[in-house]
């Protein structure tokens, strides 16, 4: 009977020897399991966390570097900070740069030096101070036939006998001869204008006008005629705009003609008393001496 035992307990340890591997080797499984879904989760955290801080059109970023690659339709653009360049992603590139595009990524490349903002690597389309914009370049002088606008900072075909101009159909500076009319240079002022020598341009001609004659005054005695009943009587009219250097001269504004003067009721009574007997004329004197006794001396 011991003998049987013991052969059973001997069978019994056999059968758990071969079982261990496979306990083993089942929480083997389970460990991994479990530190792949930690790992997993730290990447979900660590990604999260990267792309929360990233900017807009980033599709991947660090926060030393900034952007490391982008978004489908931005450029990538490498941004100084101080020292360091970051990475950045633009929906279009910065002035002084120009954008290129690829399958791969899409860059924003700085302009020629002369350049201040371009279109292409060979396409400018405005330049520095001390370069002009000719045919998509950059020169240092224009050509004989064009201008060197400093304001546009370009080559342009001015008006005919202009020295400066802002356009093709502006002049603001004609030649020291011409006169300035309306961003057009003038050897003589066209019709309605006239020259101002001091400021060589071309102003509007001013014509006189006048207002409504007066009502005729009162007949009055020439002096220096000897007839009694002879006067003249005058009426104006006002200047209400003066005439400039070469407008039209403003017309006569007073007028004169002739009138008689009526008789007063003194002078009638003068022509009574010397057409009349003496006591008639003793009379009036009585009667002019009462009235004039009647008023206080001067």
């Amino acid at each position: 009977m011991d003998r049987g035992e013991g052969r059973k307990g001997m069978a019994a340890l056999e059968r758990r020897k071969m079982h261990l591997p496979l306990l083993i080797w089942i929480l083997h499984l389970i460990h991994f399991s479990k530190s792949q879904d930690t790992t997993n989760v730290l990447r979900r955290r660590r990604s999260s966390s990267v792309s929360s801080s990233c900017q807009a059109g980033c599709a991947a970023c660090s926060a030393l570097n900034g952007c490391l690659s982008c978004k489908p339709r931005f450029f990538f653009h490498l941004e100084l900070n101080g020292m360091r360049q970051r990475g950045a992603c633009l929906s279009s590139c910065p002035r002084g740069h120009y954008g290129t595009r690829s399958p791969h990524i899409s860059t924003c490349n700085r302009c020629k030096a002369d350049c201040a903002s371009c279109f292409s690597e060979n396409f400018c389309t405005r330049c520095h101070p001390g370069h002009f914009l000719f045919r998509g370049k950059c020169e240092r002088t224009c050509p004989q036939e064009l201008t060197a606008n400093t304001a546009l900072r370009e080559c342009t075909e001015c008006p005919p006998g202009c020295e400066l101009c802002v356009s093709r159909n502006m002049c603001v500076r004609c030649r020291a001869d011409l006169f300035s009319l309306h961003g057009r240079c003038h050897l003589t002022c066209p019709q309605g204008f006239e020259p101002d020598i001091q400021l060589m341009q071309c102003t509007p001609q001013t014509h006189c006008e006048v207002g409504e004659w007066t009502r005729w005054g009162p007949c009055v005695r020439k002096q220096n005629v000897r007839a009694y009943r002879r006067g003249e009587k005058t009426r104006t009219r006002p200047v209400l705009s003066f005439p400039s250097v070469y407008g039209d001269p403003c017309p006569h504004v007073s007028e004169i003609r002739k009138c008689t003067i009526k008789k007063s009721l003194s002078s009638k009574r003068i022509l009574l008393c010397h057409t009349n007997p003496l006591h008639v004329f003793l009379h009036c004197i009585h009667e002019s001496s009462l009235r004039s006794s009647s008023f206080p001396p001067a």
